[in-house]
């Protein structure tokens, strides 16, 4: 059986610059020219931007596995919270101190104007007043293709009958996730890697592929790994250390072979606290929120015994509330704020500070209106999506909706914005550029770095910005939960 397209040890390899024709021939690309209404911008981002290959090295002059001082930063850590976009967690910011935000458009009256249509008329952009969720919106692969609409991001409304996707909060609400935007570099164009579902996407966070999966389910757990193997892989063989901090569940276990193979490197919430406090992170952290053991994302997980029966899981499972915290509908918004907030705050305490790097992400946009189209994407690889009859037609040569992405640095550009387009694999791409990593697909490999989020000549933030507001479990609607 031939190895799969992409591999490590396959011979078109590091240097080898693809053309157009050479990427249409791997069957890389193939799926993309079936999407209806895309086919000449794949074509063009094919061309354009698919120059190296998976197993590449970001710098061949050096050798794999060595650090880079060019990039300012010994410690990388990745915070990803759960389904939201761009718009409805920060739409706001165009008004409230970021004029460079590429969120929602506002009247004279500072009423949002973006709209979408429904079976009854028009719904247009609403302010949410408190933290609480009903629950009704949907990011499944058919909905989220009705919503994008072939790029008219219309869908939204009528992809679930419902309101609710129209929604957006302001800083009165979050204050902690808009004081997070308005201190460090947000990015305009952070896109989820697929139009899909958590479990994919955070395969693209973990994997560079998702790998024919569309949806968050058990079924899911049971794939076979990745082709080419996970960054946590990449950075075992060449001994750089990593851990996956979690806070009932750990994200890794969405690939099971992570767990199988490192349960060393899994430990919970309290140790990132301890270890950040003492200035002993790990190379590269992932850092989980409470997916809820009850919930749509954590129910699967904790069903898995490759999960469930990890001693450091096991012991955390105990005391687990099953309510989840971050911040996937209908959660409470406030709970994941907390979180993050504790989060945040333990890393600019750190000694290590001064060196350390954060993304702040979400995994994909829960269904929630966001304005700007998902541009085409290289495919990773030659595997497709598993869909089923009746399933909107595409492929992974589609980002999914625009989500919020956020780096902290002390060489953050202060209140900056960046337009560089960004998807979860830039985290990969980043880990990899430090440390000279082989890529892991083609879509890791072309992706773009965080390095755009920073001002390299300048340590803007080496003393921590004093400037993070903790979100208070009572708002302008009375406390948490209730409706005003």
């Amino acid at each position: 059986m031939g190895k799969p397209l992409g591999a490590v040890d396959d011979p078109r390899h590091p240097r080898r610059r693809l053309t157009r024709r050479g990427l249409l021939k791997t069957g890389a690309f193939g799926a993309a020219l079936t999407l209806p209404g895309i086919r000449s911008a794949v074509m063009s981002a094919s061309a354009m931007a698919a120059t190296r290959v998976p197993g590449s090295l970001p710098d061949p002059s050096r050798p794999a596995g060595t650090a880079t001082a060019a990039m300012p930063f010994d410690h990388v850590v990745c915070v990803m919270m759960e389904n939201h976009s761009f718009d409805n967690l920060l739409g706001a910011l165009p008004r409230l101190g970021q004029a460079n935000a590429d969120g929602l458009a506002f009247d004279r009256a500072g009423q949002a104007t973006n709209s979408n249509p429904s079976t009854n008329g028009t719904v247009t952009s609403f302010m949410l007043t408190n933290t609480e969720q009903p629950g009704s919106v949907d990011q499944s692969w058919d909905a989220t293709h009705q919503q994008i609409d072939g790029g008219k991001m219309d869908g939204f409304v009528t992809s679930v009958n419902s309101v609710e996707p129209m929604g957006y909060w302001t800083d009165e609400v979050l204050p902690f996730a808009y004081s997070l935007a308005r201190t460090f570099c947000l990015a305009n164009r952070w896109f989820c890697s697929a139009p899909c579902q958590t479990y994919p996407n955070r395969r693209f966070l973990m994997a560079g592929t998702a790998y024919g999966d569309i949806a968050t389910d058990t079924q899911s757990l049971e794939d076979a790994p990745p082709p080419n193997g996970t960054i946590f892989d990449r950075l075992h063989a060449y001994g750089i250390s990593w851990a996956n901090y979690f806070t009932d569940l750990p994200q890794t276990g969405i690939i099971p072979s992570i767990i199988e193979k490192y349960p060393g490197n899994l430990a919970p919430i309290a140790k990132f606290l301890t270890d950040c406090a003492a200035g002993t992170l790990p190379s590269v952290s992932f850092v989980d929120p409470e997916f809820g053991v009850l919930s749509d994302i954590g129910s699967p997980l904790a069903s898995l015994p490759q999960v469930a029966t990890q001693p450091t899981v096991a012991e955390v499972l105990q005391n687990a509330n099953g309510i989840g915290g971050d911040q996937e509908s209908p959660q409470d918004m406030y709970y994941g704020e907390a979180w993050a907030h504790q989060i945040l705050q333990a890393v600019l305490d750190s000694p290590a500070w001064a060196r350390t790097l954060l993304i702040y992400t979400y995994d994909e946009h829960g269904g929630y209106y966001d304005h700007i189209p998902p541009p085409a994407a290289i495919a990773p690889d030659s595997i497709p999506p598993n869909l089923s009859p009746g399933d909107a037609p595409g492929g992974y040569n589609l980002y999914g909706p625009r989500v919020p992405g956020i780096v902290v640095s002390p060489y953050s550009k202060p209140n900056g914005v960046t337009n560089v387009l960004h998807d979860h694999t830039s985290v990969l791409a980043t880990v990899e550029a430090k440390w000279n990593l082989p890529a892991l697909t083609y879509r890791d490999a072309n992706a773009t770095t965080v390095m755009d989020f920073l001002d390299v000549s300048r340590a803007a933030f080496l003393e921590p910005p004093a400037t993070l507001v903790a979100p208070s479990p009572t708002g302008p609607s009375g406390p948490v939960g209730t409706s005003s």
